[in-house]
This record gives C-alpha cells, structure tokens and sequence, in this order.
C-alpha cells in the first residue's frame, strides 16, 4: 500500500510541475502547451511558398484551395459541460485596407488569397493577414444562424448575391511577427485581431497563436501543402455579452494550398 502510496505522490508532483511550466509561459494566447523537450527531433526543411499573381497554370505561385479549407470556432456553452460549434462559409487572405471594406457582388472570392508568403526556415520573411465574414457563421442551426447569433455578434443579415466586407461584418488578422517555436516544428505567430463586435467603432487586440506547417507533397500533377493556425481571443473584449458563450473563443483555421 505505502508503494502505491509513493507512486501516486511521484505523478502528483509530476503533474503539477509540468502545470506550473506551461501556466508561466510567456505565449499565453496559445492553444497548445509546447511540445515537450525531450526525444523531440526539429526538422525543418528550406521549402518557400509564394502565391505570386496566382496564375492558372503557373506551377510557381501558389493558390488558396478554398474548397478544401475551413475557419472553425468553438466555445464553452455557459452553464453546460457542451460545447458551441460552427465554421465562417465566406473568410480569405488578404489584406483588407479601410478603401476595400465596401459591399461586393457575387459569391465567389471578393478579393485575391495573396497576403501571405511562408518560408519554412526563416519566418522573419513569413506572413499571413487574413478575414472573416462574421454573419456567415454556420452552427448547422439556421434558426439560430440567422437569428440570435445576427444581433449578439452586432452585425446584419446575409445579403443575397453580395459579400459583406464592411466594417460590422469582419474580423481580420493582421500578422506582425513569426517565430520558430525552439520546442516543436511549429511555428509562434503574433498578429492584430481587429473586430468591430458590438462595440462602436473596431477594436484592435495583440495575439500570440500557434502556426503548423504541413510539408509540401505531390498529387497528381501538382502539388500541395497546408497551414493551420490556432489561436484564442476573448469575446468579451469586442463588447459580447451573450451569458450563452464563455468568454473565451477558440479559432481553428485550415488552410491548403495548390500550385495547379
């Protein structure tokens, strides 16, 4: 029994090491703890990806495959063990300047997927700025899609035939530095999240998330590879005061890329 005893304080005190390093970390927006030191092997290799004009046929420039991406969140429902789900149907890479948050006609892309650039083993050189329609919120709920989640959010209805890009209807990330993350192959991004939310004007916040490179790969007759980023904001910050949603939003997003 006293063995068992021994065992059960030794994993205690483990534990609670282990929770001390990763609460004192200096990266707190982070989703992921840091990989652990060790056995880990860092391989990084020297691939470059650009997405130049994002010429058809141009094996050189790189495109967004939409098709095959997503943006996710997710949050604790207040007062349930649950989880709240749901993805954004229209989101892009692109720089948004205040001259383009205007109305666009169609469905497809307003603006060109070119605000990136990821070299893998220098990220002082890679970017990312990127955007959400926030009233495109799919929770597989449609009541719910174009009802509450419209008013708590602060923003309007979808416009049929029109993309959104006005101010009260986006929420845009801005990269300001990327970093190698010295424990894993990932990557630290710090980056301004600008949302207008329910407040009066936008509102601009620093955070830290984690960037993942998934190494090029051959298909076919081109090629592929992929991004994901994960991040946390607090909504509470953007003026949501939904007791429905906690304050903490988890972000996932997916992103793969073609050179066809």
């Amino acid at each position: 029994m006293k063995l068992f005893s021994d065992k059960t304080m030794m994993a205690l005190l483990l534990l609670v090491s282990t929770f001390g390093y990763v609460a004192s970390c200096t990266h707190e927006d982070i989703l992921l703890p840091a990989a652990a030191g060790g056995g880990v092997v860092i391989t990084r290799g020297t691939h470059v990806h650009l997405p130049g004009t994002m010429t058809v046929g141009d094996t050189s420039q790189w495109k967004l495959d939409k098709a095959h991406c997503s943006v996710l969140w997710s949050t604790n429902y207040v007062g349930a063990a649950g989880l709240l789900t749901g993805r954004f149907n229209q989101f892009g890479i692109h720089d948004v300047t205040p001259a383009k948050m205007i109305y666009y006609p169609g469905t497809g892309q307003p603006l060109k997927d070119t605000s990136w650039a990821f070299y893998e083993s220098d990220p002082s050189k890679t970017y990312i700025n990127g955007y959400v329609q926030i009233n495109t919120s799919n929770t597989g709920e449609p009541g719910r899609d174009t009802g509450c989640n419209i008013g708590t959010l602060g923003t309007i209805k979808i416009i049929p035939g029109q993309q959104n890009l006005s101010d009260s209807n986006l929420a845009k990330i801005k990269s300001t530095k990327v970093e190698f993350d010295p424990l894993s192959n990932d990557y630290f991004v710090t980056f301004d999240l600008t949302w207008k939310g329910k407040l009066a004007t936008p509102l601009t916040k620093s955070i830290v998330g984690r960037m993942k490179y998934i190494p090029k790969a051959a298909v076919s007759t081109y090629s592929v590879f992929g991004l994901q980023l994960l991040f946390q904001l607090n909504c509470r910050d953007f003026g949501i005061t939904s007791t429905s949603v906690s304050d903490k939003i988890d972000i996932q997003c997916n992103m793969n890329f073609n050179n066809k």
